[in-house]
Order: structure tokens, then sequence, then C-alpha cells
């Protein structure tokens, strides 16, 4: 049985006798606990037990005065007034107990007094009573008849001092009205100390689980009590309660805080008034604040409800959840519960949400809202039989305005391509930032044929006039390659492939001008497919090299890891791109072996290196797919002898978009080798935080892109950027800033606590010779 159990049924009334004699514990239940509660009961009672006493002693010494001595009279009330005196005080000293644990034997102590008291009492009866007459016997035994029924209420929660007493005291009685000859005075005591006995079992036990009773309901109260007041103190929650006229009731410090008044000047007034602004009285609120209106009239529960509320004209956002009061006929009383300011994790939540579906330099759609964008044209059409448009938009001689004048001034230049573009939409148009100086334009209605060549050509006119940035007058043009859906394509990745397509052909074409998708342009395709050949054979023709660009220590900048980039000389085309030769080996899965030579030639380099630096290998998705990946990782580590903790793997956040399961188990036996994992391009195109949630990664690379509107001080990439490090920082990962090309750049990471910096303010990507040369010469790193 549980003491839960056992002391329900303690609360019930079945003690044992024993157990509420003293004479021994049950088992179940605290007596120590039990123990301090009689002895308190038995303090409360020992001024007027002590006073009877001493009463009736002296209607004793006045009872006998003549027919004994005085001096026997004398002695005899001296030792009783002692008794009771000593145990006065004595008791006067438990009336704490109810508070604290009570041994047995602390529990016994106080029977010495009604021992003491029984012991003098029939001395009385023995010693006074033979030699007075029968008026004088019947005065004393009334005497002891009150004392003992008195004891009863006395000893109420302790009844042994009633059995001690009554049971002395009775027997010294029967012996001396038998001695006397007078049976009916024996019987009459005798069923006396019988029903006191037995009188004093059942008040005790009323009087114990009484008292129990009152304990528990105290000792809850202050549990809730204490509960309340920690959660008041600690939390950031806090109560509310309104009557049934809304008026705020028993408003807490915390609650008054958030509602920007003090206590004494919000308690009374109506919650709505409060919270609903200066639109309270015209009606006008937000449609949140309706609904906790509505639900508060309805008498309904409500749980993590959502509310704009406007506080001393400020704008901002709680959660509350509310019950009802009721009183036990059901009678209802009004509302209260609890509540917090979430303005800051809503404002944070939005800004992550815009993240996921804004370019935040452009403030366009990104990848994600286009291609949501583009699935619901295509759905549109096919419904309703018309037709839709995916017109891909890149800028003609970008590349040579970041090249001359640097990216800073070309993300001002591609700000001012978004403003040009969302100033051309019309209706059911929606223009976005694919990455890069990538844009597109998804058009949901293109049955009108003459649509696309018309946005096409203004698209062209616009962005090919002379733009000013930093007094500077830049020339820029623009190519547009369009695809019909679903004429052209019926999903999405084939309509944009497609438009893709017709878009290389118009910059073949001469750039700066717009080209429709033909079936005809996959015969275009045959330099890619060169490439790729090219591409298989250029592992075997030693044509693929690396290259090493520096990351440095935010605070020393002392160099902590190089990351390892590939680059490709071919015999038959010359230097290729990385953008333009590493899709390729995506696509047709060579980047799978090119993969295996990246991780194990750049391990092999850093073994040249100081044994605290590391190496930042890329792995792309299709490589990281592979069943043995985690294998490779091992035989590359086992052949160059690399340390797995100088090892890490640099992935985005493309690599959840196919098979989130396998990538991220690929992961684990990754960090679980000893190596780290960096998170590359951090929400630039994905929303990443659920990554983040299921992976615990060792770096976060916040993207340039970031880096450069934070130094434009621009507010949304400097809040990213702030909620990006404190992220990470409570998550123990380091933050790698991205981009970094001037000493402003470099001061302003720092400042936002970024741990670590990479870009060319630090060195551009070097051979593997140059950058040994760096730990040689730490003065090159700045030459870099």
């Amino acid at each position: 049985m549980s003491n839960e159990d056992t002391l329900r049924e303690t609360l019930d009334g079945s003690i044992p006798i024993a157990a509420v004699l003293g004479l021994r514990d049950s088992d179940g239940v605290d007596w120590t606990r039990l123990r301090g509660l009689q002895l308190a009961t038995v303090a409360r009672h020992a001024r007027i037990r002590m006073a009877a006493h001493i009463v009736l002693g002296l209607v004793t010494v006045w009872t006998f005065f003549g027919s004994v001595s005085l001096a026997s009279l004398a002695l005899w009330f001296g030792v009783l007034c002692v008794v009771h005196i000593r145990g006065g005080l004595a008791d006067f000293r438990l009336i704490d107990a109810e508070r604290r644990r009570v041994t047995m034997t602390e529990f016994r102590r106080p029977l010495i007094t009604p021992i003491g008291s029984a012991i003098t009492w029939s001395v009385a009866t023995l010693a006074f009573a033979p030699s007075a007459g029968m008026a004088e016997q019947v005065i004393l035994w009334s005497s002891l008849a009150v004392l003992i029924a008195a004891s009863i209420l006395f000893y109420s929660a302790a009844p042994m001092g009633v059995f001690i007493f009554a049971s002395v005291v009775g027997a010294a009685s029967i012996v001396n009205f038998t001695i006397q000859g007078h049976p009916e005075m024996v019987l009459l005591v005798t069923a006396m100390v019988a029903t006191a006995l037995a009188g004093s079992i059942e008040i005790a036990r009323t009087t114990l689980s009484s008292r129990m009773a009152e304990s528990r309901v105290r000792e809850k109260e202050e549990v809730v009590s204490l509960l309340l007041r920690e959660f008041e103190e600690n939390e950031a929650d806090w109560l509310w309660q309104i009557d049934t006229a809304r008026r705020l009731r028993a408003v807490s410090p915390r609650f008054a805080f958030a509602l920007g008044r003090q206590q004494a000047e919000a308690e009374g007034r109506p919650l709505f008034e409060l919270i609903g602004g200066k639109n309270w009285e015209s009606g006008d609120l937000p449609p949140s604040l309706h609904d906790l209106i509505e639900r508060i009239k309805a008498q309904e529960n409500f749980s993590n409800l959502l509310v704009k509320v406007s506080i001393r004209g400020e704008q901002r956002w709680w959660e509350l959840s509310g019950t009802p009061i009721r009183d036990k006929n059901g009678n209802f009383g009004g509302f209260r519960g609890v509540g917090s300011d979430v303005t800051e994790q809503r404002e944070s939540s939005e800004k992550i949400a815009y993240l996921a579906k804004f370019d935040t330099l452009t403030s366009l759609p990104n990848r994600v809202q286009v291609n949501e964008a583009l699935g619901e044209a295509l759905r549109y059409s096919e419904q309703w039989k018309t037709t839709c448009a995916f017109l891909m938009i890149d800028l003609d001689r970008f590349k040579a305005v970041n090249d001359s004048l640097g990216h800073q001034v070309g993300d001002k230049l591609l700000a001012q391509v978004s403003e040009r573009l969302q100033s051309i939409m019309g209706e059911n148009q929606l223009c976005g930032r694919l990455g890069g100086d990538e844009f597109a334009v998804v058009i949901r209605d293109a049955s009108n044929k003459k649509v696309v060549s018309e946005v096409a050509n203004k698209v062209i006119t616009l962005l090919s006039k002379p733009y000013r940035v930093d007094d500077q007058t830049l020339h820029v043009g623009a190519s547009v390659g369009s695809a019909i859906g679903p004429r052209d394509g019926s999903t999405v990745e084939e309509l944009m492939r497609n438009a893709d397509l017709a878009l290389y052909r118009a910059k073949d074409n001469g750039r700066g001008g717009h080209f429709g998708y033909v079936p005809s342009l996959h015969a275009s395709a045959e330099e890619r497919r060169q490439l790729e050949l090219s591409l298989r054979e250029a592992l075997e023709r030693e044509e693929l090299t690396l290259q090493f660009q520096p990351v440095v220590n935010a605070q020393d900048s002392s160099i902590v890891s190089f990351e390892a980039l590939s680059r490709w000389n071919s015999e038959e085309h010359g230097f290729v791109s990385p953008t333009k030769f590493i899709p390729i080996a995506e696509d047709t899965r060579l980047i799978v072996p090119i993969g295996k030579w990246v991780m194990r030639k750049a391990c092999t380099e850093a073994r040249n290196w100081p044994e605290h630096v590391k190496v930042n290998v890329n792995v792309s998705p299709e490589q990281l797919l592979e069943e043995d990946f985690a294998e490779d990782v091992v035989n590359c580590l086992a052949q160059t002898g690399l340390r797995p903790e100088r090892l890490e793997i640099e992935v985005t956040e493309s690599i959840f978009l196919r098979d989130a399961s396998i990538a991220r188990a690929a992961l684990e036996q990754v960090l679980a080798l000893g190596c780290q994992v960096a998170l590359d391009d951090f929400g630039t195109g994905y929303s990443s935080l659920g990554y983040i949630r299921r992976l615990r990664f060792s770096t976060i690379k916040v993207d340039r892109t970031f880096v450069k509107g934070a130094a434009q001080n621009n507010a949304e990439s400097l809040a990213i950027i702030r909620a990006v490090v404190a992220m990470a920082q409570s998550l123990d990962m380091s933050t790698t800033a991205e981009g970094a090309e001037t000493a402003e750049e470099v001061e302003l990471i720092r400042k936002l606590g970024c741990d670590k910096i990479q870009g060319y303010y630090f060195g551009r990507p070097m051979t593997a010779t140059d950058a040994r040369r760096l730990f040689r010469d730490p003065q090159e790193l700045r030459r870099a």
C-alpha cells in the first residue's frame, strides 16, 4: 500500500489504538510528523490543565482541612503545584512541534506530568479520604471525575496521558471505596474510568485526523503560494485575472509592467481598454484581439492564444491562456490565466520566415518562392487550360563590375536592378532573384502570346539603362530566356531548365536579347556534353588543381583553417570556371570521384601545416548521399594521417532537399569520427532552422550578402547576423563570416560577435605553396 493510501486511511479515522496511544508506529505513515501534531495539541491546553489541577487541589485542601494535618495538606498541595508547573513549562516548549518531526522518545517525555499528577491525587485518595467522612470522599471523587473528564479534552490528541491518569486515580479510588465498603461507588468509578478511556481513544482519533487534514491543507496552500511566487519572480510569464465586468483584479507586478502601468493604476481598469489602444472606442481592433474578446464572451477555455495588443501606443504580441472562474454552484466569476510577451520571438520568427522566402539583398522573392509561384502557375494552367510563362534573366557584364569595383558596388547595383524589375511587374506577375546576378519572372496567365515578349523587352530596355552607384555611372545589360508552360515543360524543373537553355542561347547570340525556348536548343547542349567528356578525363590528365583560401580568427587574425577550392585548367577548353564545371560534375555524378580526390589532396596538403590549422572541404549532395561516404572519410584520414579534428566538412542546405535522413545519418557518422561539419551559405536559399535543430553543426558560415548588407548598415542584415550569432552561441557552434573585403567590414564582423572571418581582405584563393608561405611570413596574409 502506498503512503498516500495509508495516509488516506489514517485521515478516515482508522488509526490503530496502539498507534494513537504512542505505543508503536503503524506502517506506511510518517509518524514523526503525526507525533508532532499530537504534542502541539497537548501544548495548547497546558495552561488550562495546570490551572484546573491547582484550583481543584485548593478545593481538596479546603475539604480535608481539620480532618488532615495542615502540614500534610501543605506538603501534598506543594507537590501537586510543582508537578503541574514544571509540566506546564515543559509543554509550552512543544507549541511548535507541529512544524517539525518528533521521535518516540520525545513524544513519551511529556507523560511524566500525568504520571506525577496521578500519583499525587492517588495519595490524597488513599491517605486523606479514609480519615474523613463520606461527604468529603464524594467531594474528592467528584474533583477526580472532573479532572478525568477534562483530561479527555486536555489530552485529546495524545490519550496516553488520559490512560495513565484515569487508570491510576481510578484504581486508587476503587481500592478506597472497597475498603470503606461502598460497592456502588466501586461500580460508579469503574464505569466512569472505562467510559473515559474509550471516549479518549475516539476523540484522539478524530482530533488527530482533523489536525492532519488541516496540516495538509496548509502545506498545499504554502506550496501553491511558493510556486506562484517563484513563478512570478523567475519566469517571463505573468498571471492575469478579470472579473465578470472584465476589469483587472489582483494585478501582479510583472503583469503591471507588461501593461506599462503601476499596479494601483491598472487594478480595476477594463482589460480590453488597456490593451486595445487608441482604436478601442471605434472598435477597429486586430482580428486576434476580437478573437480573445469572443472567447471570453463565450466563457471558453483557451490556450496559447496569440494576441496583438497596443501598450501605450506600442504594438506588442502577447501569448495568453485562460480559464473561466466558477464557484461551487457553477456561477461564472470572471477569467484567470497566464500570459507572456512574445514580441521579440515573433519578430525573430518573422525575420526567419522572411529569410526563407525573400532575398535579403534585393528584398525580392528568392528561389524557393519563385519555385512555388511557378508550380502554382502550372497548376492554374492545367486547371483552366491556359498557358503560363517563366523568364530567366541574367545580367550582362555584371562580373566585370564585381571584379573591377568590388562586391559592395555590385550589391548596390543588384538592389537597383530589383527595384526596376519590381516597377514593371503587372497583375499575375512575380519577379525574384535566383542567386548571383540571375533573376526570374513568373507570368501566371500567358494566354496572350504577346505578353512574354512584351515583358522580356521591358526588362531588357529598363535594365540596360545607366545606373548611378557611388557617384559612378555603370552600364550593364540583360539577357532573357523564356519557356511556356505546359508546352515547354509540365514541371517546375523542366520549365526552368528549358528557360535556362533559352537564356544560354540569348547570351550566345550576343547578349542583350530575348530568346524563347525551342526544342532544337537541346542540340546546343553539345558544348556541355563536350565539357562533360573532358571533365571525365580531367583527373587522369591531372588537370584539376586545388587552391586554398585562409580562414582567420576574428580576434587576433591568426589562421585557423584553409578552405580547399577546386580549379580546372583543361587542355581542350582552357580555364573552366568552377561555376561552370561543378554543376556539370554534379549533374553527371562526376562530383563523387572529384570530391574524393579533393578530400584526399586537401588532407595530404594539410599535413604540411601547423597542427592547429584545419582544412575545410566542400562536399556536394551527390557525394554525401553515397552509401560509403563515411567509409571514404575514414580511408582518407587513414591514408593521409591527418587527425579527424583537423578536417571540417562543408555542406550547403541543399543537401537536405533530396533525402534528409540519409544526409543527416552520413553527417552524424562523420561527427562521430571526430571531424567537424560546417553549414555553408546559411539562409541564402532555404530555411535552415529545422536542420540545425536536428543536426549539431560545428560551424555556421554567414553568407557574404549579409556581411555586405551589414556593412551598408542594413537593419535586416544586422539583425540576421546577430540572430545567427546568438543562435550559434546558444547551440555551442562557431560562426564564420564570408566575403570580408575591407578593414571596416572586418571590424564590423568582430563587433557582431562572429568567431572566424574569410574573405579577400585576408587572402584570395592561392596555391598550396603560397599557403605554406603564410606560416613562414604572417605578414603575407594581408598581401595575399
